[in-house]
């Protein structure tokens, strides 16, 4: 069945229009399923499966792993399904029944607006690798952007004196999202007074780059976030994904309605962007507590 891989790469990519690391993560998933197969049943041909096979493969997965886990596995391997019932290749897709476990939902982390101040001050703004940091952190607490829309950013992409910003976000989708203020500024300021000096003598068309003039990667900005959220003692456990969920919680809190909210994330469902009222509900009930005089007992 791995001569099958392939073309569901392309399928994915292609068809699917989905992230490097999504199917990165689904071919692995994929292979470990069929190595499964091929080890306890001798399946070699998709044909020759069946529902009870994918059972026991789930089943010797539950024991070690968590329901997220699970249920990201559960989804490569339907997918996998589909696509070969739509090359023909089996005739009946004997995975599309199967349900997802039930995955207890978390409310994501949020930093206050002090918390997010004070994180921001302790840039030092003397400095290119300061002016690009306090570049990096309006825009994504500014835009609410993820973190891979962020880094991949073309120069091409940012239009200052318009104010917004096209982002390619999930499934290769394009959106145009507002740029604030003072993520305007810090922009210009990195821009002119920075990016070429960080350049030196290569060549980049990403809008931010590291101090050997390449494009910054994920890690490099989660170490530089995690260092600055420290010097500010910032106590709650902060991410670029953090950023983003302060900034979808802070518009709401002020009084944004959901469906702007939704369109600015780059949520394809609303469902996704409600997480957000139950954070605030969260934080208005925490602020009650502390502010109401007869909210607790002394």
């Amino acid at each position: 069945m791995k001569y099958l891989i392939k073309d569901f790469e392309y399928y994915l990519k292609n068809e699917k229009g989905l992230s490097q690391n999504t199917i990165k993560s689904y071919l692995v998933d994929l292979n470990q399923y069929i190595l499964f197969l091929e080890k306890y049943h001798q399946i070699t041909k998709p044909k020759y499966i069946e529902k009870k096979h994918i059972e026991g493969y789930l089943k010797s997965l539950k024991k070690r792993m968590t329901a997220k886990s699970l249920a990201r596995k559960l989804t490569a391997i339907k997918s996998f399904h589909h696509f070969l019932s739509i090359e023909k290749e089996i005739d009946v897709d004997v995975a599309k029944t199967f349900s997802a476990p039930k995955i207890e939902k978390k409310l994501p982390q949020v930093l206050s607006i002090d918390e997010v101040v004070l994180i921001l001050e302790q840039v030092d703004k003397t400095k290119p690798l300061g002016l690009r940091n306090s570049a990096l952190l309006e825009l994504i607490y500014g835009s609410g952007l993820r973190v891979s829309e962020l880094l991949d950013i073309q120069m091409e992409d940012i239009h200052l004196n318009q104010t917004y910003v096209l982002v390619k976000g999930k499934g290769n989708k394009e959106r145009m999202v507002p740029i604030s203020d003072m993520s305007t500024i810090a922009l210009r300021n990195y821009i002119i007074k920075a990016r070429e000096l960080l350049l030196k003598n290569n060549k980049s068309n990403y809008l931010f780059i590291n101090n050997e003039g390449h494009k910054l990667s994920r890690q490099g900005f989660f170490k530089i976030l995690k260092k600055l959220a420290h010097n500010a003692g910032v106590k709650t456990e902060c991410s670029p994904h953090t950023m983003r969920h302060s900034f979808a919680t802070h518009l709401l809190e002020n009084g944004m309605d959901l469906r702007t909210l939704q369109s600015l994330l780059g949520h394809e469902d609303i469902s996704t962007t409600q997480i957000y009222t139950h954070i605030s509900q969260k934080r208005i009930k925490e602020i009650y507590k502390k502010a109401h005089p007869r909210a607790k007992e002394d």
